[in-house]
């Protein structure tokens, strides 16, 4: 009789976790085919920036902003026109700070590296260094710290802007 009732809750356990199964996928099937996203992917995320770009749009939201693209290229010897201060400062965030380029914050910090305000920036590791026959780290520095305050946080909210379209 202890058996018979066993083998009753056993079954009895087996339909709920069958039934609950049913529910989640209904629930997912409901989520999914009405649009909802439990996941919360951002439509920015889908339509990112390429960061090899985002240093043109730079240029054209901030055209008094200095380039700094008179370094020479190791690979041809000519000018690498396209190593700009932009798109070293951005490269230099997202990929050797990690940080992310879609909070102000984030960007103040940067700026606050290029400062000595904030972390230490290292030769090595800058981009351009590996490129680049003069690395551009000193120069970069200088040409940022020479930029006035509204200048700099102009910079911040046309980056943040860049890669936060719709905050």
């Amino acid at each position: 009789m202890n058996k018979q009732k066993f083998f009753s809750h056993s079954q009895f356990i087996f339909v709920r976790l069958k039934l609950i199964a049913i529910a989640i996928l209904t629930a997912s099937v409901i989520l999914l085919t009405s649009g909802i996203s439990i996941l919360h992917i951002a439509p920015a995320q889908a339509q990112r920036i390429s960061p090899s770009d985002v240093w043109q749009v730079v240029y054209e939201k901030l055209p008094d902003l200095p380039k700094e693209n008179q370094y020479i290229s190791k690979e041809s010897g000519k000018v690498a026109e396209n190593s700009t201060l932009a798109s070293r400062l951005i490269r230099y965030h997202i990929y050797i700070k990690e940080r992310a380029p879609n909070y102000r914050l984030d960007w103040k910090l940067t700026l606050a590296d290029y400062l000595d305000a904030n972390e230490t920036m290292y030769e090595t590791t800058y981009p351009g260094n590996d490129t680049l026959r003069q690395n551009p780290l000193e120069g970069d520095r200088t040409t940022i710290k020479s930029l006035t305050r509204p200048q700099r946080d102009a910079l911040v909210q046309v980056l943040t802007n860049i890669f936060n379209p719709n905050p």
